[in-house]
């Protein structure tokens, strides 16, 4: 931890530090849909197709409260069709205050996300192996790339997998 020495929070210029706090982190709404079981739980012979999408919302509760939902959709196929569906919204509840107004949104959409995702790719491992399949461990989620393509009109990002 930074030193904060007699100024108790405060930088060199007598300005309030930023602060950046994860208050609580939760599943909003979880879905999964195993549609052709038992018979998608056998052996197969071919690598299911498994397409991911991501997105992050962002809802401001109090000045300083901010409520930031990473909603990732999962539907794996196989040569029989489908054979699970995840649709999950895991959300954390952050405290941004005295952060530069230029800081705000990457904060929100980036940074606050990137925070939070270990523990919504944990739920999905833990759906897919309770649903009968071996765990989906995503990959990681290049949140700066995501931003982006928010920021250039491109709809919700796609991750392959």
């Amino acid at each position: 931890m930074a030193d904060q020495g007699a100024t108790d929070g405060a930088n060199a210029a007598g300005e309030p530090a930023p602060e950046f706090r994860i208050l609580t982190q939760y599943v909003k709404d979880l879905s999964f849909e195993n549609p052709n079981a038992p018979q998608s739980l056998g052996p197969m012979t071919d690598q299911p197709q498994i397409d991911v999408r991501v997105d992050v919302g962002v809802q401001r509760f109090a000045d300083t409260d901010y409520e930031v939902k990473l909603t990732v959709g999962i539907e794996a196929k196989a040569a029989s069709g489908v054979m699970f569906l995840v649709e999950l919204q895991y959300c954390g509840l952050f405290r941004l205050a005295n952060i530069p107004a230029d800081s705000l949104e990457p904060m929100l959409l980036i940074e606050c996300p990137r925070q939070i995702f270990p523990f919504a790719r944990r739920v999905i491992a833990d759906v897919t192996r309770d649903g009968g399949f071996p765990p989906l461990m995503i990959d990681p989620i290049d949140f700066v790339n995501l931003y982006q393509q928010r920021r250039a009109g491109v709809p919700e990002g796609t991750v392959p997998n």
